[in-house]
């Protein structure tokens, strides 16, 4: 698939999933491309996979391309940007979950970060007054 068809099907999927969750989780948006299997997914999120990334059965090169393009997209929607902690899960104690190899911090806020729909401010109320008559 090409890079142009990538991102067709991806923003598709992310349209989607805004509707479902009202955000987008890139854990989610590969689960959804079935690029990460949710056994996996779930391996990871219990410790018994170091980090994301392995479990992701696509290149760094595609999943940059994946993550840059909703990141763009997300930002010239006006989605909002919220960082999410991954903690592992069981009844060991928690720790901070890593998503890639190298464990930079620039890539590791990058994989989670979510993207939410705006705040809608409260409507204004009007009332309608009518006149004596």
């Amino acid at each position: 698939m090409n890079h142009n068809d990538l991102e067709k099907k991806v923003l598709g999927l992310t349209g989607e999933l805004l509707r479902e969750k009202g955000h987008i989780a890139f854990v989610d948006l590969f689960m959804k491309l079935g690029y990460l299997d949710q056994k996996e997914y779930e391996a990871w999120r219990h410790g018994r996979i170091p980090y994301l990334e392995k479990a992701i059965k696509i290149n760094l090169g595609k999943i940059s391309f994946i993550m840059k393009a909703v990141t763009r997209n997300s930002r010239n929607g006006k989605l909002r940007e919220s960082f999410t902690a991954y903690r592992s899960w069981g009844k060991a104690p928690k720790t901070e979950l890593r998503f890639s190899k190298t464990g930079d911090p620039a890539i590791e806020k990058a994989y989670a970060t979510h993207f939410l729909l705006p705040v809608k401010p409260p409507r204004e109320q009007t009332r309608v007054e009518q006149a004596d008559e």
